[in-house]
């Protein structure tokens, strides 16, 4: 039998609790209260100068910290229902622009603020939010462990783009009231204008594909988890939690437009940022072989799960092994 390679960084500490769990919630990208209960409860939290810019707009921070948030409970095949937010921020931060950001953004995806802390902060701005979830009597939760060898592998939506964007607000690119102001090198390159754009605000703001993830809560099998750390590192983790492997195709992966040239303008290897770059929010999802999502969607069919444990890419007719290649939230970064 194949030894799996050893996990290290934040999976290696989720493994590790889970082991010292009675009766383990964790391993999802929210967990289920009760067991198999009636809510889906998921937490994240953006961090000034982790993940969002120093000085962003309140409002832009408002709605990428609820978008993040519903992206993990898309992944679950839940709704969003009600929200708690910790926000510790520094004097003068525009507190009411915040929150009318915040309210109008959890009217648009049916969610209530139901509570949370407010707390200063000279620092830098925290932002906490923890969302719960709920789903159709009809339907079932989505977990990462749904996939069976012979189901198909399927993306929500391009890859890449987001990373691409993060790069370019770390050379200078900001948003600026509605506009997108962006670094004085790409004046040389006026058709990526608008790529380079898109890709900004890809980053900023996300849409998390909470529609998608109500389809996919009605279909009979399958599993599915959301692309937050990129698509190599949660496509790992999506075979290890059902004790399966997968097989990727790179020219099934689904690019924005004019996305490859963007790249080669920034120095970027775009097959690089769609693997290990990140915070896409997208779904990543299985489902038995002849199942396909509506078009719609826009979905992308990218491989194929096998009963051969790890990860294999293909590219141009060579089989390789792709590694656990992503961010890690304990030791990636500064």
């Amino acid at each position: 039998m194949r030894r799996l390679p050893p996990l290290t960084g934040e999976d290696h500490l989720i493994d590790w609790l889970r082991r010292r769990l009675d009766a383990p919630l964790i391993g999802d990208d929210a967990a289920v209260l009760p067991l198999d209960g009636p809510f889906a409860v998921t937490v994240d939290h953006q961090i000034a100068g982790v993940h969002f810019p120093s000085g962003l707009d309140p409002a832009l921070l408002a709605r990428r910290l609820l978008a993040v948030n519903v992206s993990d409970l898309a992944a679950m095949g839940a709704s969003p229902a009600y929200a708690f937010l910790a926000l510790a921020a520094p004097g003068g931060f525009d507190h009411k622009r915040f929150f009318t950001a915040l309210l109008a953004a959890c009217r648009m995806f049916g969610a209530r603020l139901a509570g949370g802390d407010l707390a200063k902060n000279p620092n830098g701005v925290t932002a906490v939010l923890t969302l719960l979830g709920t789903k159709d009597e009809q339907s079932r939760w989505l977990h990462r462990d749904g996939a069976a060898p012979g189901h198909d592998l399927w993306l929500g939506g391009t890859v890449g783009e987001s990373a691409a964007g993060r790069l370019l607000i770390e050379r200078g690119a900001r948003i600026a009231g509605r506009r997108v102001e962006l670094p004085d090198f790409l004046e040389a390159f006026s058709s990526l204008r608008g790529a380079a754009r898109r890709a900004v605000r890809r980053h900023l703001q996300p849409r998390p594909g909470i529609e998608l993830g109500r389809w996919l809560g009605r279909q009979p099998a399958g599993a599915a988890m959301d692309v937050s750390d990129g698509v190599a590192r949660d496509l790992h983790r999506l075979c290890r939690a059902s004790g399966a492997g997968a097989e990727i195709d790179e020219d099934a992966l689904p690019f924005s437009d004019r996305f490859t040239l963007l790249c080669e303008a920034i120095g970027a290897d775009p097959l690089a940022l769609a693997l290990g770059g990140g915070e896409d929010y997208v779904l990543l999802f299985t489902l038995p072989a002849g199942l396909a999502p509506p078009p719609e969607f826009s979905c992308r069919r990218i491989g194929t799960i096998t009963k051969r444990h790890g990860v294999a890419l293909l590219s141009d007719g060579k089989r390789r092994n792709l590694p656990d290649l992503g961010w890690d939230h304990i030791t990636s970064g500064k």
